[in-house]
């Protein structure tokens, strides 16, 4: 099977076997894999995973910077049901699709979900969502708006594809508080809140330079 070892490091990983175990709206594969040690000397040999395929994700902190509000949004999720709370806010999420840019993604979700148009978008960060477990990578934006960029108000998401998503707003003050409180369950949220709690003036207009004084 496939040997791999990237050009900066002398690692080596051998991937033995993979098997489809699983194929519905997402994918399971198992693979079976020898790879050198991180810490120490040697190999670890027959190790066998399961690996999560789901594609990746993209999300955005939507900011409408005239009223000072978050926009978020709210949905059941059942993965989310069994732990609490099932309904949850979340920062606006989809999947990316295949040979599309993430940046493209938040621009049709935010349509699809929420209504807004999107307009200059900053990435604030991309990572894998849970290494040990699924291949996603996750791309986190930040997405300030006008007011008048709320096309449609009445977006819940896309029908044919079950989906009911509720647009839910926050003052500045009152997103900072709930998140200082620990009261939101979900991680895009966290990363994008702090991130923005860092930048006070991030979304605010700039101050006008003081004119010189006349002698």
């Amino acid at each position: 099977m496939a040997t791999r070892k990237r050009p900066e490091e002398k690692r080596k990983v051998d991937i033995k076997s993979r098997r489809q175990a699983y194929k519905g709206r997402y994918k399971i594969e198992e693979v079976v894999f020898d790879f050198d040690r991180a810490a120490g000397k040697g190999r670890i040999a027959d190790a066998k995973r399961e690996i999560f395929e789901r594609g990746d994700s993209a999300a955005a902190l939507i900011h409408d910077i005239e009223r000072d509000v978050i926009v978020l949004t709210e949905q059941f999720r059942i993965a989310t049901y069994a732990k609490g709370p099932g309904y949850i806010l979340e920062a606006m999420a989809g999947s990316v699709e295949e040979d599309e840019d993430p940046e493209d993604c938040i621009r049709r979700e935010m349509m699809e979900e929420v209504g807004y148009k999107a307009g200059e978008l900053t990435l604030v960060a991309k990572g894998y969502v849970s290494p040990g477990a699924t291949s996603e990578r996750i791309f986190l934006y930040y997405a300030p708006v006008k007011t008048a960029d709320l096309i449609d108000s009445k977006a819940s998401g896309l029908a044919a594809e079950k989906e009911d998503v509720r647009r839910v707003e926050f003052t500045r003050a009152d997103f900072f508080k709930r998140l200082d409180a620990a009261k939101f369950d979900d991680g895009k949220i966290v990363s994008l809140g702090f991130w923005l709690k860092s930048q006070p003036r991030q979304g605010k207009p700039a101050k006008a330079k003081a004119k010189p004084k006349k002698r």
